[in-house]
């Protein structure tokens, strides 16, 4: 199964496409730019989506669902918004095919063409806005807290699984709210969510900031970030939450009735995660034999393969594990016994160790003998024989599995310390990010010429100005004027 898998250090990049699909995680379609995820790849997402959507809902929010298609007029309204996105929109134009005159194969009906072209949505922040006009008119209306499970179109030139497509699943949350510190505290606790789980079911740890002025959200007054680092040194965003002030509720004219008998603006924010998580799963765990998935995500979180030569001993093999199988799926435990004759048990454990199922279980004749099994670990690759005389099992695995989640963490979380190097000079900014890469922690004087001048010098962008930067006088990497703290540069995905 891993036979053949490129190794990391050799090609990164050819390394992640092809466990993409060795693992059946995803795969290119017949649509250029689009993916096609398969299912051990959408259970995944499901698993991802499910805790999320329980996050959301237990910070107030409700799910609804809004057009896919948003009128041209409505991307005019908010300025820097539709310049941010004009170059990546996909825009309907024509309603109608008919045959064309040989009969041979359709053509766009020319006489079909809309009044006014419909975008397919990049964000849906202009219709949802639209809508809110109607929902909105006193402060009893307020806060509006919402949530979208939707697909999106950003037209990619150059895509790569799950990292950019031009098509992808994601969530956006949409908030109204009455006051300007309200629409902040909803920003700010929307980043902690996704910190909350990017690190505790994930098992990836992030790095809280705001984006420079350069790398914000186009529409928002301020953009609120978690940046992590992926195992060939680059970053990757994993969540943003956007503080937008009043830019949408003015440009689409929504306000609401005070208490004190005022009529006002109402505050926004906005807040995304994408099917791009799975590529940052991939690439901050994996290793060179296959997937190294975190259990709380993990489809299967224990397989049973059953080691026999004989129909009665697998019989006797299957009737342990069904005993086994039911304490553990009482607990939660989700867990496969893969009783197929069409595979050898090696072949299987090379299957299960490409697909990062964590936990791998084998019995044999000898162990119904003897009541033990062998436990093999994912993450480590290591192996115990244990006595089922001498535990619960369940336990015993509920055990496993939390120290399998933790221990992941862990070798993320020392390999992005020893991958962030503290940096005084633009000889070190550049040595590191040519020679060590990883998360650059220099000083910067604020300013967007110096941001584009260090990024068009070097590919890397400040990928966030970290939410605990300490006060610290300094002078910047490139041009030598004075700074206040450091930012985190980096290349990124």
């Amino acid at each position: 199964m891993s036979k053949g898998l490129p190794k990391r250090s050799e090609d990164y990049s050819l390394w992640y496409n092809e466990l993409v699909k060795r693992a059946d995680l995803a795969e290119n379609s017949a649509v250029r730019g689009c993916m096609v995820i398969k299912p051990y790849g959408y259970s995944i997402w499901e698993k991802m989506q499910a805790e999320l959507d329980r996050m959301f809902k237990e910070t107030g929010h409700s799910n609804a669902y809004f057009p896919l298609f948003i009128p041209k007029s409505f991307l005019s309204k908010e300025a820097s918004h539709v310049e941010g996105f004009a170059k990546e929109c996909a825009v309907v134009t024509h309603y109608r095919l008919k045959n064309s005159e040989d009969g041979k194969s359709v053509i766009v009906d020319p006489e079909a063409k809309l009044e006014e072209e419909l975008i397919v949505r990049p964000t849906s922040e202009t219709v949802i806005w639209s809508t809110y006009k109607n929902w909105i008119q006193s402060y009893r209306d307020l806060p509006l807290l919402v949530n979208q499970w939707a697909n999106v179109v950003r037209w990619e030139m150059r895509t790569r699984l799950f990292l950019r497509t031009t098509e992808f699943l994601w969530q956006e949350g949409h908030t109204a709210h009455a006051t300007k510190q309200e629409a902040i505290d909803e920003t700010v606790q929307m980043l902690n969510v996704y910190a909350t789980f990017a690190e505790q079911f994930m098992a990836m740890p992030v790095v809280k900031g705001v984006k420079s002025a350069n790398e914000r959200f186009a529409g928002a007054e301020d953009t609120y970030c978690i940046e992590a680092l992926m195992q060939d040194g680059k970053a990757l965003q994993a969540g943003t939450s956007h503080f937008l002030g009043q830019n949408f509720a003015k440009a689409f004219d929504v306000k609401f009735a005070t208490k004190e008998g005022g009529l006002e603006h109402v505050w926004g924010t906005s807040w995304g995660v994408s099917t791009r998580l799975m590529g940052a799963l991939i690439m901050a765990h994996s290793d060179d034999n296959g997937l190294v998935l975190p259990p709380k995500l993990a489809p299967i979180q224990v397989v049973i393969v059953p080691i026999y030569k004989s129909d009665e001993e697998l019989d006797r093999i299957e009737a342990k594990a069904k005993e086994i199988m039911a304490k553990l799926k009482a607990k939660g435990v989700s867990v496969h016994f893969d009783h197929r004759d069409t595979h050898k048990p090696g072949w299987k454990f090379a299957e299960y160790e490409l697909k990062g199922v964590p936990l791998r279980i084998a019995m044999g004749p000898r162990d119904l003998e003897n009541n033990t099994i062998e436990v093999a670990r994912r993450d480590t690759l290591t192996k115990e024989t244990v006595n089922l005389s001498e535990i619960e099992i369940d336990a015993y695995v509920e055990g496993m599995l939390d120290m399998i989640q933790s221990t992941i963490y862990q070798k993320a979380f020392d390999f992005r310390a020893q991958m962030t190097t503290e940096v005084n000079s633009w000889d070190e900014f550049v040595d590191v990010l040519e020679n060590k890469t990883g998360f650059v922690s220099a000083h910067w004087d604020g300013t967007t010429e110096t941001e584009e001048k260090i990024k068009e010098l070097t590919k890397a962008t400040i990928r966030c100005i970290p939410l605990d930067q300490k006060v610290e006088n300094g002078a910047c990497v490139l041009t030598g004027k004075p700074s206040n703290g450091r930012v985190l540069f980096a290349r990124a995905y």
